[in-house]
């Protein structure tokens, strides 16, 4: 009796320090894997590297970090540079990225590289407030937009002799050589393309068509621009009276040319469509999602929409007509918006960039 009674409490101990052991290694696996999501009071803060623009970066670093950081004691490095440029530094693994910020084409080329995580939605809560558009625009295994904003027709209604209302309208004999128009390689080039093709009369994308029209309208064309800047630039100096460009530069162009005005074309503006993804790899995968929540809450996206610094996705906003001047805002605006299948633009864009320099700009 005293052996079995003696064996038994060995078996009880032994399996108590097991369970210990086990409890210690799971405790260090879901901290490394969840940063400071169980460590938000003490200790050393976690490091959450995020890879964005870095345009308007003291909005960001109080209104979008600070508060994170101070929330789940965390300390958010950046890695600051273009689309291109950080995506590339991805896939040649040279960085330790856990978020990265990209448009949509470049997202897309790196799910199609296999450099994101799938993202776990039960972790992010606030995708239920977003537009539809906004919740999957590469697939539900990957990141939100964070902001939409759209493609239109900014022109100087002062020196116009017509009014525009369609993207047709830049057809239109009066308006030769005195418009610009996105080149095919900038993130709004497709977008023309596919403008082009619905002015050809098609339902659906013709790219022999689109390619024709844009023949009939480049000798009226000063210049395919690569950058807003350029935009910009001819616009305030008289060189150009019209073009597409994207609404959250108009009040930029309102600086020099204050009659300048902004249209959505009959026929559907573009939503360009920036996203949050999370690395492959990233230590940090529960922290980032939680980010990424923060990120589509009501309280950032207001303080983003009212600065004028993205146009919100988040549709329990109220906005004034003064706060949504300028932005993307609104159901009845987002949801009429046109969208490209970044998919179907990624295995063709070099095509249509050969095509586009032998046949439009040769």
């Amino acid at each position: 009796m005293k052996k079995k009674w003696l064996i038994g409490l060995l078996t009880v101990v032994v399996a108590g320090l097991t369970l210990t052991g086990c409890g210690a290694s799971n405790t260090g696996k879901e901290g490394s894997n969840s940063g400071a999501t169980g460590n938000k009071t003490s200790g050393a803060p976690t490091e959450l590297v995020i890879s964005t623009w870095g345009f308007s970066e003291d909005f960001f670093k109080e209104n979008v970090y600070a508060p994170f950081e101070k929330e789940h004691n965390v300390k958010i490095v950046l890695e600051i540079g273009n689309n291109a440029e950080r995506l590339n530094k991805i896939r040649q693994g040279s960085s330790n990225v856990d978020l990265i910020y990209l448009s949509d084409y470049y997202a897309q080329q790196g799910i199609e590289a296999g450099l994101f995580e799938k993202i776990d939605r039960s972790q992010i809560p606030n995708l239920s407030q977003i537009y539809d558009l906004a919740k999957a625009p590469l697939g539900e295994d990957y990141g939100p937009a964070y902001t939409i904003g759209r493609l239109g027709i900014a022109y100087n209604a002062a020196d116009t002799k017509v009014e525009i209302k369609k993207w047709a309208d830049l057809w239109n004999p009066a308006l030769s050589k005195k418009i610009t128009l996105p080149n095919i390689t900038s993130t709004t080039g497709p977008m023309l393309l596919d403008a082009a093709s619905t002015v050809a009369g098609n339902q659906s994308f013709s790219e022999d068509d689109a390619f024709a029209k844009l023949k009939e309208l480049n000798s009226g064309v000063v210049k395919y621009y690569s950058k807003t800047s350029e935009f910009v630039n001819m616009f305030a100096q008289g060189e150009i009276v019209a073009g597409p460009i994207m609404e959250m530069y108009v009040g930029e162009l309102k600086k020099s040319v204050p009659d300048t005005t902004f249209v959505s074309p009959e026929e559907g503006a573009y939503a360009i469509m920036n996203t949050v993804n999370i690395v492959k790899g990233s230590k940090n995968k529960q922290l980032a999602e939680e980010f990424i929540n923060w990120h589509l809450s009501k309280e950032v996206q207001e303080k983003s929409a009212i600065a004028k610094v993205d146009s919100p996705v988040n549709t329990t906003l109220e906005l004034s007509d003064e706060q949504a001047s300028g932005i993307t805002y609104g159901a009845d605006v987002v949801n009429n918006l046109r969208k490209l299948d970044m998919k179907f633009v990624n295995e063709n864009l070099d095509k249509w960039i050969d095509r586009f320099n032998r046949e439009i700009t040769e």
